[in-house]
C-alpha cells in the first residue's frame, strides 16, 4: 500500500518512517510512505503556502494553488485530517487498509482553502474531539493504524485480540516473573489448558468492556458463550 502525506513540515516524518515495524514494512515493500512538501509547489520566491483568510480573523489558511498542484502528482482516496472529520476507528483503519493508495493532507494553521475540500477531498478524519497545532500527528496515527492491518506487516494473531478489533477491549496481559512483590500472575495462564485460557481471556475482555466502555456492547451481536459469560460478570460485580 502506498501512503502519500502532503505536509508543510516533512521533517516530522523522518523518525516516523524509521520506526522499527514501519521501517521493516517499507523494506519488505509492503508499504510506501511518500512525504510531499507542499512548499515545493509554491512558485513564488518565498515559497509561500499560506495566507490571511478572506473576511479577516486570526491565523493563516493554506493556499489553494500549491496544494492543488501537489494533489495533481498523486492518486488514490484523499483524506484530510480535520477536527471536523469523522472520528477515526479501528473499523475505519481496516477498511482503509484495502485501498491501494491513500493520500493524506496534514492540515495546519486555521485549515485549508475550502475549495480543496469541496473539489478534491474524499474523506475528513479526526482522531478525537480536540484541536492540535497541525495535522502531522493525526496523519502518523492514521498511517500507523492502517499499516498494522496490511498483510505481512505484523502477525495476524498480534492484532486479532487488540482492543476494538473484535469490538471488545483487550484482555489483561502478563509476563515473567510469575510473582513480583506478592503480586502473582493468574494461575489459569500457566495451566497449559488452552481452552480454559481462551475462555478466561474472553471473559476478561467482556468484563473490561462492560466496565470501561459499555457503549461498545450496545449493538453487539453476542454469541451464546458471550451471553453466558456476561451474565456471570454482571452477577459477580453485583456481589
Amino acid at each position: 500500500m502506498k501512503f502519500n502525506i502532503l505536509t508543510l513540515f516533512p521533517d516530522f516524518f523522518t523518525e516516523f518512517k524509521s520506526e522499527s515495524i514501519l521501517n521493516r514494512a517499507i523494506g519488505n515493500n509492503l508499504i510506501t510512505i511518500n512525504v510531499i512538501n507542499i512548499r515545493d509547489f509554491a512558485f513564488d520566491k518565498h515559497k509561500q503556502a499560506d495566507d490571511a483568510p478572506f473576511g479577516g480573523g486570526g491565523g493563516m489558511v493554506m493556499k489553494i494553488e500549491p496544494l492543488m498542484r501537489a494533489l495533481d502528482t498523486v492518486s488514490g482516496k484523499i483524506v484530510y485530517t480535520s477536527p471536523q472529520g469523522e472520528i477515526f476507528t479501528q473499523k475505519m483503519a481496516i477498511e482503509l487498509s484495502k485501498e491501494p493508495e491513500l493520500t493524506i493532507i496534514a492540515g495546519h494553521y486555521e485549515g485549508i482553502d475550502e475549495r480543496i475540500i469541496e473539489s478534491k477531498v474524499n474523506m475528513e478524519i479526526s482522531i478525537g474531539d480536540y484541536v492540535l497545532t497541525g495535522g502531522e500527528l493525526p496523519a502518523m496515527v492514521i498511517v500507523d493504524a492502517i499499516s498494522r492491518m496490511i498483510d505481512g506487516v505484523i502477525k495476524k494473531e498480534s492484532y486479532e485480540n487488540d482492543s476494538f478489533f473484535n469490538g471488545l477491549l483487550d484482555y489483561p496481559q502478563y509476563t515473567r516473573p510469575y510473582e513480583y512483590e506478592d503480586m502473582c500472575v493468574p494461575n489459569i495462564l500457566i495451566s497449559g489448558h488452552h481452552m480454559n485460557i481462551s475462555l478466561w481471556r474472553l471473559k476478561e475482555s467482556l468484563k473490561r468492556t462492560y466496565i470501561k466502555r459499555p457503549d461498545l456492547l450496545k449493538n453487539r451481536k453476542f454469541t451464546d458463550i458471550e451471553k453466558k459469560l456476561l451474565e456471570e460478570i454482571i452477577k459477580e460485580l453485583k456481589n
